[in-house]
């Protein structure tokens, strides 16, 4: 890692290897989050914030391959309907793309904010259930192997 420079100091924190509680519930909420938000560059957002907050990095990484060209569509479009339910908005029901001045103008500019709100949301829930269920789950199988061994010994 010597040749990756100044990003060397951050890369050889332990916590972004390392599978433990912390790193790898950190790396679903991040995962998740950056998997529901339609940006380019979903894995380098993902990967700046694995580091900045010591999750796991390739956990993190990994999981914004959710959304994929395969599943893109259907994942972007319920995350709409999450924002345009928010919103009280009526989820527009003819979403035909056309490559036109008029289409992104008129269109794209009344899907972008219930399009981001329900992305930013459906990321949130999404984060925080999986980060609340690793926790309880991990913690959960130790204390299930600590009173196995507890039995073992007496």
């Amino acid at each position: 890692m010597q040749g990756l420079g100044i990003l060397g100091k951050w890369l050889h924190n332990p916590n972004i290897w390392h599978l433990n509680r912390h790193s790898v519930s950190k790396a679903l909420i991040i995962g998740l989050f950056w998997m529901s938000i339609p940006v380019p560059s979903q894995m380098i957002a993902s990967a700046i914030f694995a580091v900045i907050f010591r999750a796991n990095l390739p956990i993190s990484v990994a999981l914004v391959w959710i959304s994929n060209p395969l599943t893109m569509g259907p994942i972007f479009y319920f995350n709409y309907l999450v924002g345009a339910y928010i919103l009280g908005q009526d989820a527009t029901e003819d979403l035909a793309f056309e490559l036109s001045w008029h289409w992104v103008v008129n269109v794209l500019g009344d899907l972008w904010i219930p399009l981001y709100l329900g992305s930013a949301v459906v990321g949130l829930v999404l984060g925080l259930m999986s980060y609340l269920i690793v926790k309880f789950l991990w913690r959960f199988h130790v204390i299930k192997n600590w009173k196995a061994r507890k039995n073992t010994l007496s």
